[in-house]
């Protein structure tokens, strides 16, 4: 029996609402903090070489949220098929990690925008990153109609790259690192 509750399931089930999910809670979370973005605190921090304007960062991360709630859909079908136990436990554990990144993934901006904590963001998105990678070896396991993976790997990509972006923010605007 899986940790998870049925709701999940169901949300997964349903196409629409396995991809309107991430992208209208992925919505509230960049309108809740949005400000902060345009605020003086991040504005007047030195950038990371290779920083996209900050209008690139909404649409991105549209793409991706649909994605990533696709590929959820993907996974619960392939779980509701599955002829095996073994099948139906790997799409389970699969789908956990779904939604465990997509917790992790939601919690990122209110820890670097809303409390400007620049470390703390940096520690949560290692642990996205590494929850996705997992995530998505766990979902190109399972027997779908057509491969998780194609639908993942932008958004491991995008994860790399974020990474980076917020170590670099961390590195470049850190008093103490500046004076050691």
């Amino acid at each position: 029996m899986s940790p998870l509750p049925e709701i999940l399931f169901d949300v997964a089930r349903n196409p629409f609402l396995a991809v309107g999910l991430p992208i209208g809670l992925g919505a509230i979370s960049g309108i809740i903090t949005g400000q902060n973005a345009r605020s003086s605190w991040f504005t007047t921090m030195q950038a990371p070489p290779g920083n996209p304007p900050r209008q690139a960062f909404g649409p991105v991360w549209t793409i991706l949220y649909g994605l990533m709630g696709y590929a959820s859909h993907m996974t619960v079908k392939a779980m509701d098929s599955a002829a095996t136990p073994g099948g139906t436990h790997q799409a389970d554990t699969a789908l956990q990690l779904y939604y465990a990144q997509l917790a992790l993934n939601l919690l990122w901006t209110p820890l670097f925008f809303g409390a400007k904590q620049k470390e703390l963001a940096l520690g949560n998105i290692v642990a996205l990153t590494s929850t996705v990678v997992a995530m998505t070896v766990k979902m190109h396991s399972l027997n779908t109609d057509f491969s998780t993976t194609w639908f993942l790997a932008p958004y491991c990509a995008w994860l790399g790259y974020a990474t980076y972006l917020n170590g670099g923010y961390v590195f470049l605007n850190n008093d103490k690192l500046k004076r050691a």
